[in-house]
């Protein structure tokens, strides 16, 4: 029979979900049986990708985001409470979940509280260094305790200097337990002619993503250019409509979205990780908006720009003027190294 191996993204935005997309493919092309754990948006849109295999509900950390930037350290230090009762609640359905599906292994992108010291525990991260002002060697310091807890820690980047992450996914000192295993992507490169001139791609917690998706629309309905609007919000249907010269989506599948990248000359998003990695697989350029007071990608808008790779601003200075300086960059370039998943998936050979 094949080993069953619990694979648990954190509903945080779609990325932590949509990164482990190539990894649940590579477990059932390598003969295991992967089993999806997770909660809200990102489980219902691993349901939509996997609707054959056994999909588990988990407790939600149902983290708020705060609707101005400079409140959000002190929103999520308020919100620590419940998260860590999240947690604890995660780590007592994880311990049921084990004995009841036989589980072989565990697989967790940022969630905290899936690991058993019974069963190989892989944690995913780009973060090892947890940026949030001054106070960053302190949230460093407490996520890697948690990270020790599990056998191996893999970054989704390379280790070397033209690396992705920067100072995000690499730290001074040497550690055994991380693994780079080189970015992940859902999307493969295809040569399909310019259908789009500008894909527009949200994500993300709320209130945010709304909030930038009300200050977009009211910008680009000015413009003449074909635009694909894809608004990130998983709903049991998908629907679209066309509007002047925009076609709005409220969201695609791997699958779609792959399409409509390959099909797009240039894309706007925010700077999270993983929309990060999958343009660099596709080699575009792009303009990011980084979600306000997030300091994660705010270090990474504020990285590409200093490389000269995209251009960025912040949300409330946004205007369409703006995407013109995308053409000024040179646009990201393809880092990606073959995975060895065998050798990375034999850790649960071992039970």
């Amino acid at each position: 029979m094949n080993k069953n191996i619990l694979i648990a993204p954190l509903n945080w935005g779609l990325g932590h979900a949509t990164r482990c997309i190539p990894i649940i493919k590579a477990l059932e092309e390598n003969g295991f049986n992967p089993i999806i754990a997770s909660d809200g948006v990102a489980l219902a849109l691993l349901k939509k990708e996997f609707p054959h295999l056994i999909t588990l509900e988990l407790p939600s950390y149902n983290i708020k985001y705060a609707e101005k930037g400079k409140n959000f350290k002190w929103k999520l230090a308020y919100q620590m409470p419940k998260m860590l009762l999240a947690i604890k609640k995660e780590k007592s359905k994880i311990k049921k979940i084990i004995e009841n599906y036989e589980i072989s292994g565990i697989i967790s992108d940022n969630r905290l509280g899936v690991y058993s010291a019974n069963v190989p525990s892989v944690f995913i991260t780009h973060q090892l260094n947890v940026l949030s002002g001054n106070t960053s060697w302190l949230t460093t310091k407490l996520h890697l305790r948690y990270v020790s807890k599990f056998n191996t820690c893999w970054v989704p980047d390379v280790a070397g200097v033209e690396n992705l992450s920067g100072k995000l996914g690499h730290i001074e000192k040497s550690n055994k337990q991380i693994k780079y295993i080189g970015p992940l992507s859902r999307i493969e490169k295809k040569s399909l002619p310019i259908k789009y001139d500008l894909l527009v791609l949200l994500s993300g917690p709320e209130p945010q993503r709304t909030l930038l998706e009300k200050r977009l629309i009211k910008e680009l309905e000015k413009s003449e250019k074909e635009i694909l609007f894809v608004k990130g919000i998983i709903e049991p249907t998908q629907q679209n409509e066309k509007r002047n010269s925009i076609t709005y989506y409220n969201f695609m599948n791997s699958e779609e979205l792959g399409t409509a990248l390959n099909e797009s000359d240039v894309v706007l998003c925010r700077s999270g990780y993983t929309t990060v990695m999958d343009l660099a697989k596709l080699e575009k350029k792009a303009f990011f908006i980084p979600t306000p007071g997030q300091y994660e990608q705010e270090y990474l808008a504020k990285k590409f720009k200093s490389e000269i790779i995209a251009p960025s601003c912040k949300q409330e200075k946004f205007k369409i003027s703006k995407l013109e300086k995308i053409y000024f960059y040179k646009g990201f370039k393809d880092v990606s190294v073959e995975q060895n998943w065998s050798e990375l998936f034999s850790l649960f050979q071992s039970k």
